[in-house]
């Protein structure tokens, strides 16, 4: 599975060469190009997006306090002209940092290294977690606990870990990615409806104004990238 990119930079020459590179290289998919931090504000909380490569002299709002603003970071190549910039961009957990003007062979180093990473991680969780077509087991506060399928409601993305809420029970933490999750659930049972949210499709009954509405009380958004999926479920089992 590709790794989704955006690629964010005030110009736009520079944008569309990021997004070239992108799109050049085969384990990369390019998910959309913003020209300031706040387009790509605002594209991150309506797409699930792994990595960014953002410029850090920006107007109004700049790279890195863009970053740091971010409450669920992907991961970050800073592409920039001034190399002073370089030791705060990796106390921002930066996994590289490139000096414009930027070859390809540098930006492909930088993609390669998110995706060790990411390959790396995936396997570690993976580990920890077991399905069944039933249930699951996950490593939670040094125990493994059993999960039965039918008893969860939705998954919560928080940061490094996932949050099971259960039908009457108290909700489970596990350190997992909710894309890690989201792979080993049945997909005909399970649907990711936001970049933060897998529902449990047999526990949605309530549905208003582009949300998922749990118990009267809990509203779970359905984002612009997963609605036509999520209304082709629907359609498919309206009456």
């Amino acid at each position: 599975m590709k790794i989704q990119c955006i690629a964010i930079d005030d110009e736009p020459l520079a944008v569309k060469k990021m997004a070239g590179y992108i799109q050049k290289t085969p384990f990369l998919e390019l998910k959309g190009e913003c020209r300031s931090a706040f387009e790509a504000m605002d594209f991150l909380s309506n797409n699930n997006i792994q990595l960014i490569f953002i410029d850090i002299n920006m107007p109004d709002l700049n790279g890195m306090e863009f970053v740091r603003s971010l409450k669920e970071k992907p991961y970050v190549v800073f592409t920039t002209a001034y190399s002073e910039y370089a030791i705060e961009g990796f106390q921002v957990d930066a996994i590289d940092y490139l000096l414009k003007p930027i070859t390809y062979s540098n930006f492909l180093k930088a993609a390669n290294k998110v995706k060790n990473i990411i390959d790396l991680t995936s396997e570690k969780q993976k580990e920890s977690i077991k399905t069944t077509a039933n249930h699951l087991f996950v490593k939670s506060e040094y125990k493994l606990i059993r999960i039965e399928l039918d008893d969860i409601k939705y998954i919560e993305s928080q940061h490094e870990y996932i949050k099971i809420h259960l039908i009457n029970n108290t909700p489970v933490l596990t350190q997992l990615s909710i894309k890690s999750v989201e792979e080993l659930l049945p997909s005909d049972r399970f649907m990711r409806v936001h970049r933060s949210f897998i529902v449990n499709l047999k526990k949605v009954s309530v549905i208003e104004r582009n949300r998922i509405v749990f118990d009267g009380k809990i509203f779970i958004p359905i984002s612009d990238q997963y609605k036509d999926t999520f209304q082709k479920y629907i359609d498919g089992n309206f009456i």
